[in-house]
């Protein structure tokens, strides 16, 4: 199971330290933040007490209506519960007990000025890409006019001089030689780099090369959702057939199953090309147009 620290969540969001500070390595197992209504109120029967909590305007000022001994009743039924931390947004001044209980009970209390709406929103996002699992696996991963694409196959096959065309014409590398797929949801495969590898691309007989200091900023980009997977092989006669439509094949990373095609290399062949060929005729599938479909369609109405 992955885990974060509060240490490194208060790093990554520059937030301010209230209480708890002897604690900051406290683990986060869990994605997505909770905010306490329910609890504060005395209902716990489906409390997410793994999770980080955040205390918006609503969940304060809901305390500051209570007496001192009611505050006191309420903050200490959570506290006891002992979550990974507690974030108060907006930057609010008043929290009665909490510093108090979270020092006591060795839980960090955390403090941000951005509201509580537009801080959920970054924390959820984070968390989620943080904790979710991942494998690394060998080979390239680019995007292709808004489309994710992995590129696999032997080494030496041609998957970075691939990338390096696609590239020049337009498309952007994520990932070379190590690409880090996160699970992010049933049906959605994250495809990014390991941070080492970050805007490099290794070509045979030039060398490591950095993409956005030579072809620009718009050469590259952090990560992108998995939706196709291509294998570049060895030509082999006799293998191609010019189906008007291919039987789908999938290949599965992390328990989702990517559409996989495989693309022979031969010497005058467009590889770069045929991946473009590839995401366009994926995106169309994906509005409900099947080019094999309609070509069979014209065929019926010439026989009618």
């Amino acid at each position: 199971m992955k885990t974060i620290t509060v240490q490194s969540l208060t790093e990554k969001f520059h937030l301010e330290v209230l209480a708890g500070a002897s604690r900051m390595d406290r683990v986060i197992t869990r994605p997505r933040a909770h905010r306490p209504g329910l609890e504060f109120v005395g209902y716990f029967d489906f409390f997410p007490m793994e999770r980080v909590q955040v205390l918006g305007r609503k969940e304060v000022n809901y305390l500051l209506t209570l007496t001192l001994e009611e505050r006191k009743l309420h903050i200490g039924n959570i506290v006891k519960y002992h979550p990974p931390c507690f974030i108060v947004t907006s930057g609010q001044q008043e929290i009665p007990y909490l510093t108090l209980f979270c020092d006591q009970e060795g839980i960090p209390l955390l403090r941000t000025k951005e509201t509580t709406t537009e801080f959920i929103a970054k924390l959820d996002s984070y968390l989620v890409k943080a904790l979710a699992p991942e494998i690394s696996i060998h080979g390239v991963c680019v995007n292709v006019s808004g489309i994710g694409i992995l590129l696999r196959g032997k080494s030496g096959i041609g998957k970075s001089e691939t990338a390096h065309t696609l590239i020049r014409r337009g498309h952007r590398l994520v990932a070379d030689d190590i690409v880090v797929l996160k699970k992010l949801g049933p049906t959605t495969l994250l495809g990014t780099h390991n941070e080492t590898t970050r805007e490099f691309l290794s070509l045979r007989s030039i060398g490591l090369i950095n993409v956005v200091r030579q072809y620009g900023r718009r050469a590259f980009q952090d990560e992108t959702r998995i939706v196709l997977d291509i294998e570049l092989a060895s030509w082999r006669e006799n293998s191609l057939n010019n189906e008007l439509e291919l039987e789908p094949q999938f290949t599965e990373y992390l328990g989702i199953k990517i559409p996989h095609i495989e693309v022979q290399l031969q010497p005058g062949r467009d590889v770069a090309g045929l991946i473009e060929a590839a995401a366009n005729n994926w995106y169309l599938k994906q509005h409900g147009y099947s080019a094999a479909e309609e070509f069979m369609q014209r065929i019926d109405n010439k026989m009618q």
